[in-house]
């Protein structure tokens, strides 16, 4: 093993509110946002193409992307998981990513806030009242 720790692993240590899950859940949300969702790009991705390096999400965007990850990995219990990972709100994806970006795993533009994720969506109103059998929106 390398002296150098990983900077997700230096991230558990130092900010132990967040299962290591959570980052990796983030950071599988960017992706699906961009090639699943098409956000952040400007064009739509044909299939197996990556997206350009300049592509860009907005935390809003991004919050959105992982509540829709959500719904569709976990179904109704994507509130349950999330929660069991330390995720009870979307500021706390924010705080995961401004981790991350503190690490040079995750970037940001010159625009953005860590406020960008700050009440986006209620979790109970995103993963439970407005729950509905069948394909996410």
């Amino acid at each position: 093993m390398s002296a150098e720790e990983h900077p997700l692993l230096q991230l558990l240590k130092r900010d132990t509110r967040y299962r290591l899950e959570a980052y990796q859940f983030v950071r599988e949300g960017l992706d699906y946002a961009q090639r699943a969702l098409g956000m952040g790009v400007a064009r739509p991705l044909r299939r197996g193409e990556k997206p350009p390096p300049e592509s860009h999400l907005t935390g809003q965007e991004l919050c959105d992307a992982l509540r829709r990850l959500a719904l569709d990995q976990f179904g109704f219990m994507a509130k349950w998981v999330l929660n069991s990972w330390g995720i009870y709100a979307t500021s706390d994806f924010g705080e995961l990513v401004y981790n991350m970006i503190a690490v040079n795993v995750m970037r940001k533009s010159k625009t953005d806030r860590r406020e960008d994720f700050d009440g986006v969506y209620d979790f109970e109103d995103a993963f439970v009242r407005q729950f509905r059998i069948g394909a996410p929106e």
